[in-house]
């Protein structure tokens, strides 16, 4: 997604609770800039997960801005604290992840803990209100199980390729079936689901 920066669109973040998680002093500063450019004004700036906590618990948050808190990534695990323990309405927030590092396992250790996107420091103003943007009109549906609980990893739902049956009982659902073996090819796609 690209927006035009001589674009007249308008877009405010005033009446938004945004949760920002930092542990560096500057971090946060460019946070704080780049959030109150959008117009947010009801900033909960947290350095650790302690306070990131009581700041949900104690608040209703519409976005939230996580940093991975290297070394040791405590920003993944406060993800996953917050999808699975933080309880309604704040379960459900868009969160953004930022690092300063993106290897491939980092990319998808920030999707396994239920990120709706992770960014990549240095960002651009430009770049944050994107992914705002996109993650607050994704359509990717809300999964609870007992591994995951955040946004569908999929970004595409296209199905199983041609001739494989899929690994979830929706993607046996979504396949039309030929006339004549909707009994036997039901059946089978049921077996393979409970298993």
């Amino acid at each position: 997604m690209g927006l035009d920066p001589n674009s007249r669109a308008r877009f405010n973040l005033k009446d938004a609770s945004v949760l920002l998680l930092d542990a560096t002093p500057l971090g946060m500063t460019i946070l704080v800039q780049i959030v109150t450019g959008l117009g947010a004004k009801n900033l909960h700036r947290c350095a650790d997960v302690e306070s990131a906590r009581e700041a949900v618990e104690g608040n209703q948050i519409d976005l939230a801005i996580i940093d991975s808190l290297p070394p040791e990534g405590a920003g993944y695990d406060f993800v996953r604290w917050m999808r699975r323990e933080a309880g309604e309405p704040n379960c459900y927030t868009p969160i953004i992840m930022t690092t300063s590092h993106t290897p491939r396992s980092q990319i998808s250790q920030a999707r396994d803990c239920g990120a709706n996107i992770i960014i990549r420091k240095p960002f651009p103003p430009i770049t944050v209100l994107e992914r705002i943007i996109w993650s607050s009109k994704e359509d990717r549906k809300f999964l609870f199980s007992d591994t995951y609980v955040g946004p569908d990893r999929r970004f595409r739902n296209i199905g199983p390729p041609k001739g494989v049956k899929g690994r979830r009982r929706e993607d046996f659902t979504a396949t039309p079936l030929p006339q004549g073996e909707a009994g036997s090819e039901a059946a089978s796609a049921q077996e393979a689901g409970e298993a």
